[in-house]
């Protein structure tokens, strides 16, 4: 893709930061609903595709059904519904030349901190050519986040004792070598997540073995990689209609599951474990790996693609280790029961970093804003910071859902500002007192770690961070763009408005 060359000061009306998921999405509503909104999506990297582009370590897929992790505008074109990276990626690049989003894109052109002005009702955002060093300004009426929550620099890894005396390789998932081989080697993947279930099988047709080291288990639930109603569907009738039927009837089907696990958590222990039991070995130790201490849902259910995990540890080409690591030796973990692993590698799939919004700074008329003072307004705002927008996908069901709903309410709020001639909208919480929980209800590390980095949910709406598709439906694509929240602005009136609002984002 060619790299286009910033002119030193442009001006667009929104800039949207990352090139992933998130941010062709966003293009899209924009191209076909908002045609003469000038826009522009700086990306990092050198490459678009985001997530599906950093991460190259084996068997890399999604753990969502690509008929909700799609767009609802364009149809999964491929057989298999739990894809993997390169059909995805193949997904994401195709649309962004098919509605001519690739010519908005700049690559190597990373967002070093942003400025809201009052007075100007603009953004002055601070860009770093990554490949030059070379630094630019652009203003902007809008600044929008795509750029989701990881830390695409570093992933996490904890204080591992004694690795430094470990003879063999040790790789971080998010770090994956081009060289690596792990033919005939001995594999120990330490965690228990999205990650760790992926690579287990993944490695396990060329490893001697693959070991899965595990403090906690985790819930993992089997599922068809192909979507026989979706292919079915796609013979008889046009694709588009198809595409939507299985759309519907998934997100369904993901919603019913995760009530079902919040309102029955012991039903659907007991199903999990029994699904579970039916694909593991007779007499094995099911509770001991497969039986974890917490609720279904109380952090993220992990899908394995026709039970290929369970099917690599009945071939005997895997398993499953739980107990905490002592120390590393060099040829090894030795664990606290006193049982040594043998390793030639050991791949740390020990989490990531959340990093919200890129890491930009901030900054509302001259103050630096504290994320952790502000609530989220509609899933999609940060109380206080006028004309910011994120996009953050739900945790108990496809990203994608969200971006879509959240995408045209973004529309039809710019819809609204035309209308009225309003420069500003910025979110106003009631009370700086107000009741506050964080902003993710996951019990997992990464977000228990983060916690104090992140902005906060309310108790009620639109203060909350719905994990609830249908009620988001009811809040971003069926209610009003005007809420009592929510002030628009004039321009003459810019400044002081997002002067008061600022106080509001520091907490002042």
């Amino acid at each position: 893709m060619t790299v286009h060359h910033l002119p030193p000061t442009e001006h667009v009306d929104v800039l949207i930061v990352g090139a992933g998921l998130s941010g062709i999405g966003v293009a899209r509503y924009l191209e076909t609903e908002r045609p003469n909104t000038s826009y522009v999506i700086l990306e990092s990297r050198a490459v678009t595709g985001g997530t599906w582009d950093l991460f190259r370590y084996p068997g890399i897929r999604s753990d969502s059904d690509m008929h909700t992790y799609g767009y609802a505008f364009k149809p999964w074109p491929y057989k298999k519904s739990i894809a993997g990276a390169a059909d995805i990626l193949s997904y994401l690049r195709e649309t962004a030349a098919e509605y001519g989003i690739n010519r908005h894109i700049r690559l190597n052109h990373k967002v070093i901190q942003a400025s809201w002005s009052g007075a100007q009702a603009l953004w002055t955002v601070e860009v770093e050519r990554t490949d030059t060093g070379e630094r630019k300004t652009i203003l902007a009426k809008w600044l929008f986040s795509a750029a989701g929550y990881f830390h695409h620099d570093q992933g996490f890894t904890p204080q591992l004792e004694g690795i430094e005396r470990f003879q063999g390789r040790t790789v971080h998932p998010q770090h994956w070598p081009e060289d690596l081989d792990y033919t005939g080697k001995r594999v120990v993947v330490i965690g228990s997540g999205a990650t760790a279930v992926t690579l287990l099988p993944a490695m396990a047709d060329k490893a001697k073995h693959v070991t899965m080291l595990q403090r906690t288990p985790t819930y993992v639930v089997s599922l068809p990689s192909e979507d026989v109603i979706a292919n079915t569907l796609r013979k008889v009738m046009p694709h588009a209609w198809a595409y939507a039927l299985v759309r519907r009837k998934n997100i369904a089907i993901s919603r019913g599951i995760w009530y079902l696990c919040k309102k029955r958590p012991k039903f659907a222990r007991r199903l999990i474990r029994f699904l579970n039991k039916r694909q593991l070995p007779k007499g094995y130790p099911i509770d001991v790996h497969f039986n974890p201490p917490y609720d279904p849902w109380d952090q993220r259910l992990c899908a394995v693609p026709d039970g290929d995990l369970f099917k690599a540890i009945r071939q005997g080409q895997a398993s499953v280790v739980t107990d905490r690591i002592k120390t590393f030796t060099e040829t090894g973990i030795l664990l606290e029961s006193g049982q040594e692993l043998p390793a030639d590698i050991v791949v740390t799939a020990t989490g990531l970093n959340i990093r919200l919004f890129g890491g930009i700074q901030l900054t509302v008329d001259g103050e630096p804003v504290d994320l952790h003072s502000t609530v989220t307004f509609k899933g999609m705002m940060l109380s206080g910071v006028p004309n910011y927008v994120f996009s953050i996908g739900y945790t108990n069901s496809s990203w994608t859902l969200k971006l879509g709903l959240l995408a045209q309410h973004f529309c039809r709020m710019l819809d609204h500002m035309d209308r009225t001639g309003s420069a500003i909208c910025v979110p106003e919480a009631p009370d700086a007192d107000m009741p506050k929980l964080p902003l993710l209800n996951l019990g997992a590390g990464y977000v228990k770690r983060a916690v104090q980095s992140m902005p906060c949910q309310g108790l009620e709406t639109p203060w909350v961070m719905s994990e609830d598709y249908n009620l988001d439906v009811a809040n971003l694509r069926n209610s009003p763009v005007e809420n009592p929240f929510l002030r628009f602005g004039h321009a003459h009136q810019a400044s002081s408005t997002a002067r008061s609002q600022a106080r509001q984002a520091v907490g002042a």
